[in-house]
């Protein structure tokens, strides 16, 4: 498992009557590997982990890695309410054939250091599986400092990388600095992709991608080879739709823009609601203005048929 190049943060396709629409979620999975994705991660926010229950987190899992069949890694999202839970979903996960674990804080108590350090480590020890941090303090109020993941990195083998979600991409430099290439820097926010390149970060943890794979890879190329020009030709066209990944309703934005795309409905399950009114109208445009003024940088990739 290497937390390298683009990793979209898959999300949870619902049947009509929202239940785990399987046969969409493995050929979704199969053709984001197609254009060039390098691993996929299930159960995160943008998976609606908090509205699976624990059986239904397994069978995705179990799914996706049946549809890679070995071709490409799967990731699952680890996140509770108990250290106890992530550890059970942890275990789950590796006996599902997961190859890596991406680690939250826990859901609703916050803690301080101490305590936050010991459901992260319980979460590592648990299986082998290398494990990826995920910082978003603007989400989940937890913040996980450069020195304190220093400090993981020192004690913790199989901690292999950082999704860094604090929307400041000096953190990439800071984390740089103090364990060099020890972790795999990942940029978590759609929007800061090409800064956090810039920074040092060597994988993107993807959410615009579960409807624009292609042109997410080519962007994240372009950006790693230090061909700017060609990169920001793609990014100011992109920009509009990847600050969707960034507010409250991402996850409603980013399924209403695969619908758009064809590729995806945007079904949710509550408390979230599908977006209606004027911000369904100004989705609606964004993603029609961004088909209208596709740049020729951006490749076409490998259609979707389910």
């Amino acid at each position: 498992m290497k937390f390298t190049g683009v990793m979209p943060a898959m999300t949870t396709a619902f049947n009509n009557d929202l239940s785990v629409d399987h046969a969409f979620v493995a050929r979704h999975a199969q053709w984001l590997i197609e254009n060039g994705c390098t691993a996929i991660i299930c159960l995160g926010s943008l998976g609606e982990s908090p509205t699976l229950r624990f059986d239904e987190k397994i069978a995705i899992l179990r799914t996706v890695v049946a549809a890679l069949d070995g071709h490409a890694p799967v990731v699952a999202a680890i996140s509770a309410l108990s250290t106890a839970e992530a550890v059970d979903l942890a275990n789950a996960a590796h006996a599902a054939g997961s190859s890596g674990l991406m680690i939250l804080p826990p859901y609703v108590y916050k803690g301080d250091w101490r305590e936050n350090k010991a459901h992260v480590a319980a979460i590592l020890e648990a299986t082998p599986l290398p494990g990826m941090l995920y910082n978003n303090p603007v989400a989940y109020g937890v913040d996980y400092l450069p020195e304190q993941i220093a400090e993981l990195a020192a004690e913790h083998a199989n901690f292999a990388a950082v999704k860094e979600s604090s929307t400041d991409t000096r953190r990439v430099t800071a984390i740089r600095a103090l364990v060099g290439d020890r972790l795999a820097v990942c940029v978590g926010v759609d929007d800061a992709i090409v800064e956090g390149i810039a920074a040092g970060a060597v994988g993107w943890v993807a959410g615009l991608v579960n409807a624009l794979p292609r042109e997410s890879v080519d962007l994240f190329n372009l950006a790693g080879a230090g061909r700017t020009q060609e990169a920001f030709e793609i990014y100011r066209w992109f920009l509009p739709l990847l600050r969707m990944d960034t507010v409250p309703k991402f996850i409603q934005l980013v399924k209403q823009v695969q619908q758009e795309a064809g590729v995806g409905s945007a079904r949710v399950r509550a408390p979230r609601l599908e977006v209606v009114g004027e911000e369904l109208a100004d989705t609606r445009a964004a993603f029609q203005y961004a088909q209208a003024h596709r740049p020729a940088v951006a490749g076409a990739g490998t259609p979707f048929k389910l």
